[in-house]
């Protein structure tokens, strides 16, 4: 397979190191595996199998429940393929992202692209043939959000990529409601927007530990716009923002008791690792509020589950 040109922006941190040589190759099936960004994918579709149990419409067919999971991963790796072809010239200059596929030069941008597209393509197939227009449509919107404006435009161009970006993680759940209604909610909106306003914490917080790897690349990631300072305070304020919202469906009614209860337990968790952030700016504090804020969104979303079908 030939080499994308992107390789040889790479080829000055290959030589020279010793051990480059002894790692093994990936075969050609997890490269392409990697491209769909399978643990992202997977938090999303807890997300989205979540809001199917949500409705007032009773428990989904798991039929249902397994095609729009389908579905959904089909487009959101469909989406995540067609990034990692556009981003190539940016994470060449990434130490996290350097060894994937494309700026490894193992996959060509347009192996990966036509991947991607491949990969979008059946997914509208398959969720307009098992689910709803509705949910194909919001899909589908999520692809290209993600795809086309956040990759192509918000990301190089402006330190709101993260907050306005952000609504591309936040179709899953509308896709997973409409899968079964099929129409909106102010329930589903609230889903929509919870994940919206977690979102620009959990990755500011990757943005803190690597900005220097965002600066190289030349991304106008917060941290290396703003500062430190600032980041750390948006942090706190998006994640006050996040907990607030979070309580909210029982309070329209849409959940009971044990949501709230738990919704605050987590919530408050996740205020206090937001605080040493705003407070500490360690590696440790930022680390610590990462790794929990993955924690955070699949638990609130199975505990919504919980409170609804369980009891």
């Amino acid at each position: 397979m030939a080499r994308n040109p992107l390789h040889a922006l790479r080829l000055r941190r290959i030589t020279g190191n010793p051990g480059h040589h002894q790692l093994r190759r990936p075969s050609l099936l997890s490269d392409y595996l990697s491209l769909t960004k399978p643990k992202v994918v997977a938090l999303l579709l807890v997300t989205t199998a979540a809001a199917m149990y949500l409705t007032e419409t009773g428990t989904p067919s798991l039929g249902l429940v397994f095609w729009t999971m389908v579905g959904g991963y089909l487009a959101a790796g469909g989406a995540g393929a067609i990034n990692c072809a556009f981003d190539g010239d940016l994470d060449c200059n990434m130490g996290r992202t350097s060894r994937r596929p494309v700026p490894s030069g193992r996959i060509t941008p347009r192996a990966a692209l036509s991947f991607g597209l491949a990969l979008s393509a059946l997914s509208v197939v398959v969720l307009l043939n098992f689910t709803t227009p509705l949910a194909t449509g919001c899909s589908t919107v999520g692809i290209v959000y993600y795809a086309w404006l956040y990759t192509r435009r918000l990301k190089r161009s402006t330190w709101q990529n993260i907050v306005i970006g952000g609504g591309a993680g936040a179709f899953p759940p509308l896709v997973g409601w409409t899968a079964v209604t099929g129409e909106f909610s102010l329930t589903a909106v609230l889903l929509f927007a919870i994940v919206f306003y977690w979102t620009p914490p959990h990755f500011w917080a990757l943005a803190l530990v690597k900005q220097q790897d965002y600066a190289r690349a030349g991304v106008p990631m917060l941290p290396v716009v703003a500062g430190e300072g600032e980041t750390r305070w948006q942090i706190l304020i998006y994640a006050t923002i996040l907990v607030a919202l979070s309580l909210v469906p029982t309070l329209i009614g849409a959940l009971g008791w044990l949501y709230l209860a738990s919704a605050g337990v987590l919530g408050l968790i996740f205020l206090y690792y937001a605080w040493a952030v705003w407070r500490k700016g360690d590696r440790k504090s930022i680390w610590g509020l990462y790794m929990y804020s993955l924690l955070y969104l699949a638990l609130l979303f199975v505990v919504m589950v919980v409170d609804r079908v369980v009891l």
